[in-house]
Order: structure tokens, then C-alpha cells, then sequence
């Protein structure tokens, strides 16, 4: 697309994402202790009921509770059942210690907490309260059915069905491959920590931030990076660069480069080597983005390479991986479902400089319960995005006033 044409909305740009995004070639079966932030690629059915038997939800005395009257009663005890052991049966006016986890014994129909009991001698207890049928006892199954489908190919895996999937007994899971990505940066300009100290920097020369905060961001996004360094502003070696990343990896992400000036070779390279679509999207920050394709014979795990170049400007560069780059690499490992988690929250700040472009503004909690806006909202103002928690996401040409119910969404909480 070229950039003096109408803007393209967020919505169209993720929907062309989408439909290039052909989940990876492959599958890998991988111990479950090392599947957080993967993703599933088999539904897990469960072959037990949980819990496998009626069991005690407390620590207390297992009893027939039609031998409790209103006013409690007092009754034998015949037996004490731990976690992990059975009993045997229980008749009228009998009772049995029982443990949180342990069978309930056939004949009992509720539990009672031992705070609610008393000693009344030598193997009797006094329960001090009224009974009612099936109190503090958890039903076979009723958690999970034998044969019920409890986790569905196309989730992200997270510590919570982890656990769950060794509740069930899985030792591994079926997953998909984790997207193998080259980082790149573009520019003379940039230099990397170390290489120079502040001092040194000559007129011009900026510390290149974005190769790190982008290789962060691809690795909680379950990727492989592979740093490729800083392609220099000439076309054979950002040619030779693209050519070389594109044998061995799924995606290739660039950052800067992607405008029109006479020193971005990215357009052309891409070209020569597949095919590119660069887009202006109706979002600020971050309008420059490109899409494009490197033809590849030598990786099995896809007929070719992909590339996204990002805008140069670290916020619009971070703010656009959030928004474009996370959802293509789920779509690449075979995620059922991506969206953006709004939270409506109450602006603690007026917005009177509405743009023609959805602006993601940067903004974080206060102790309030409200939402405090960065003073500058410069794409080039890293400090925004270290002080702000999330982004309210702001409609086109729409003011904001304090006490308006804004649209969050949270750095931490984006969805995957």
C-alpha cells in the first residue's frame, strides 16, 4: 500500500495478518513440566473423574446426618480416615475422624468441621450444630467427568492448565513449534551499549534500544530469536542479511527502515527477494508497517519466510508488536482466538488534542482506581511506556474529559 493512500484501521491490518499467518508445519511433544506460555495443539480429555471419589472438603467427623437433630447429638466414634486411605462403613449413631482429601465412608452423607465438634468422652464426639445432607463433601466427578474434554487445542498454555493436565495424569503434551525469528536492526545511526561510551556518541548516533526491548517482547511471546545484529544502510548487505536469515527461520522482524526515505533499503530488498506490502495504519503511535514474504526452499516448517518491519520510533515500534506482531506470531503457532483485553476504567485526565488516527495513549493506575496520563506522548519517548502500566485505546477524533470511562488495555494482561 502506498503511504499517501488512505490510512488502513488496526482491524483490517490484523485481519491480512490472519489470513497470511498459516499455523507452522509440525508438532512436538514436550514434557509438561516445561509447556508454560505454549501452545496446545491437542484437545485433552480426561480419562478419571475428579476427584476420583466422594472426599471430605474438611478437616472434621464424617456422619449420617439424620442422626444430627437441630440442637446437634453425639455419636461413637468408630474410625479415623486420612488422605489417601479408606474406611469401611459407617451405622446409625456412628461417626468417623476424617481429613481433608480422604473417601467419604459408605453410609456417611456430610461432614462436619471439627470446629463444630466436640470430645464427649472416650470414642464420642458432640457435634454442636444442626446437619445438613451432603455439607463439606465433594462429589465424585464434580470437578471433571470422566470423558469430558477439559483443554482445547489453540489455548496458550498457562500455569493454571498446566497443573490441571497433571491432575489428569499427562506427563506431556502435544504442542506447537515455537516460531523461529531473526531480529534485525536498520540504520548508521545506531550503536550498540558498550560499543561507545556516552561521551563518545558523535552527532547523530543513538543508543539502539529497540533490539531489546523487541527481543524481550518475542520471547514471552514463545519465540526462538536470534539476534542478527544491525544491518548497515546499503542495499547488497541488507540484501545479503535477508537472504541469510530467511534458510533458517520463520520470521524475520526488522525495526526502522520501512518509510520512504532514500536510505531505507527494506522495501527493496524484500522485494527482490519475495514480495512486500507496506501499509500506513490509521493508528498513533505507529503508522509506517510492512508485510512481506522471502521465498525459501530449505525450511520444512513453512514454504516461506515471513518479514515484518517495524517503525523506527521505540514507542511506535513497541506499541505495534503489542498490537500487530503478538497476534501474528499466535496466529503462526496455531491460537484459536487473539483479542485486545479492554478493561473500562475512569480517566483521571482531559485529552483535548484528538487525532484522526486510534491513539494508544500511555497511561497507568493511581491509588485512586483511576487512570493518570504521561505527560508527553511522543512516539519517541521510551520513558512513557516504562512509566505507564497500559494504554487506554482511543477512538478517532474523540476528546477525552476527566471522569470519562476510557478503554484500558494492560501491558501485562495483552492477550495472546
Amino acid at each position: 500500500m502506498n503511504f499517501n493512500k488512505t490510512l488502513l484501521p488496526l482491524e483490517s491490518a490484523l485481519e491480512e495478518l490472519r489470513g497470511f499467518a498459516t499455523p507452522l508445519l509440525g508438532v512436538e511433544r514436550v514434557n509438561t513440566f516445561d509447556l508454560d506460555n505454549r501452545v496446545l495443539r491437542e484437545d485433552v480429555t480426561s480419562e478419571l473423574n475428579v476427584p476420583p471419589c466422594d472426599n471430605s472438603a474438611m478437616d472434621g467427623y464424617a456422619l449420617r446426618f439424620e442422626d444430627i437433630s437441630e440442637d446437634g447429638g453425639t455419636l461413637k466414634v468408630t474410625q479415623r480416615i486420612a488422605a489417601g486411605s479408606s474406611g469401611h462403613s459407617i451405622s446409625a449413631g456412628e461417626a468417623a475422624r476424617i481429613f481433608t482429601g480422604a473417601p467419604i465412608p459408605q453410609g456417611a452423607n456430610a461432614v462436619v468441621i471439627q470446629e463444630d465438634c466436640e470430645s464427649a468422652g472416650e470414642d464420642l464426639v458432640r457435634v454442636r450444630t444442626s446437619v445438613k445432607k451432603g455439607q463439606s463433601i465433594r462429589l465424585m466427578g464434580e470437578d471433571i467427568a470422566r470423558g469430558e474434554v477439559v483443554l482445547k487445542s489453540g489455548i496458550v498454555l498457562s500455569p493454571a492448565t498446566l497443573g490441571m493436565a497433571a491432575s489428569l495424569g499427562r506427563s506431556d503434551l502435544l504442542v506447537s513449534l515455537r516460531p523461529k525469528v531473526a531480529l534485525f536492526s536498520t540504520g548508521d545511526e545506531l550503536v550498540m551499549p558498550g560499543e561507545l561510551a556516552p561521551a563518545e556518541m558523535g552527532i547523530g548516533k543513538i543508543y539502539n534500544s529497540n533490539r531489546f526491548f523487541l527481543k524481550a517482547l518475542l520471547i514471552r511471546a514463545g519465540c526462538i530469536v536470534t539476534d542478527m545484529g544491525n544491518i548497515p544502510d546499503d542495499r547488497a548487505a541488507t540484501i545479503e542479511s535477508l537472504s541469510v536469515a530467511s534458510q533458517n527461520h520463520d520470521l524475520i522482524l526488522t525495526s526502522g527502515g520501512v518509510s520512504v526515505g532514500e536510505e531505507d533499503h527494506i522495501k527493496p530488498s524484500v522485494q527482490a527477494l519475495g514480495e512486500l506490502h507496506q501499509w500506513a495504519l490509521a493508528i498513533k503511535p505507529g503508522k509506517p508497517f510492512a508485510y512481506g514474504r522471502l521465498k525459501t526452499s530449505q525450511n520444512p516448517r513453512a514454504p516461506h519466510t515471513h518479514f515484518i518491519g517495524l517503525p523506527g520510533n521505540p514507542v511506535s515500534s513497541y506499541i505495534t508488536f503489542l498490537l500487530l506482531v503478538k497476534p501474528f506470531l499466535s496466529f503462526l503457532q496455531g491460537v484459536v482466538q487473539v483479542q485486545y483485553n479492554h478493561l473500562p476504567m475512569q480517566a483521571n485526565f482531559d485529552w483535548t488534542k484528538a487525532d484522526k488516527r486510534r491513539e494508544f495513549l500511555r497511561v497507568r493506575h493511581n491509588a485512586q482506581g483511576t487512570l493518570d496520563l504521561f505527560s508527553n506522548q511522543s512516539s519517541g519517548v521510551l520513558t512513557s511506556v516504562v512509566w505507564g502500566d497500559g494504554v487506554v485505546d482511543n477512538p478517532p477524533g474523540q476528546t477525552i474529559k476527566a471522569g470519562d470511562i476510557v478503554q484500558y488495555i494492560p501491558f501485562e494482561g495483552w492477550s495472546r
